[in-house]
């Protein structure tokens, strides 16, 4: 058996468990690691999902919220104000005017799941819409 000086140990190690202390520190080590990559990767590859390349950064946000307050017409407050009111607290009637959500104890959103690039199909049909629309207008003038 090796023979482990008391005085090399950390504080707290006794000999008998100083191997299991090295193993424990080594995983420790991993999992933060791999926390730290996991964390730096989450945001690129959300943003990828809903869209990034063809949306902007900006874009991707106004989207979301067009989709979480089922409003065409929402929009992120770029930058947002420092001290300013969070995002849904600004809206004419309250959080909830526009949603189509079920309010209650537990509730239940009611918004579209957005799948892979869903956000640039979004977009692309609300556009196509609000053409449509215009053109309607225009020919009845």
């Amino acid at each position: 058996m090796n023979a482990i000086n008391e005085d090399s140990l950390p504080a707290g190690t006794t000999a008998y468990f100083a191997n299991m202390h090295k193993w424990l520190q080594r995983g420790l080590f991993v999992c933060l690691v791999v926390l730290v990559i996991e964390a730096s990767l989450s945001l690129p590859g959300l943003l990828i999902w809903f869209g990034w390349p063809t949306l902007t950064v900006t874009e991707v946000c106004d989207e979301l919220m067009k989709v979480r307050w089922s409003d065409d017409n929402a929009v992120c407050l770029v930058p947002h104000p420092l001290y300013g009111a969070n995002e849904g607290e600004g809206r004419t009637a309250g959080p909830n005017a526009t949603t189509q959500d079920e309010w209650g104890i537990q509730p239940r959103p009611l918004y579209r799941r957005i799948g892979y690039r869903d956000l640039v199909r979004f977009r692309d049909e609300r556009l196509a819409r609000t053409t449509t629309q215009e053109e309607t207008t225009n020919e009845q003038l």
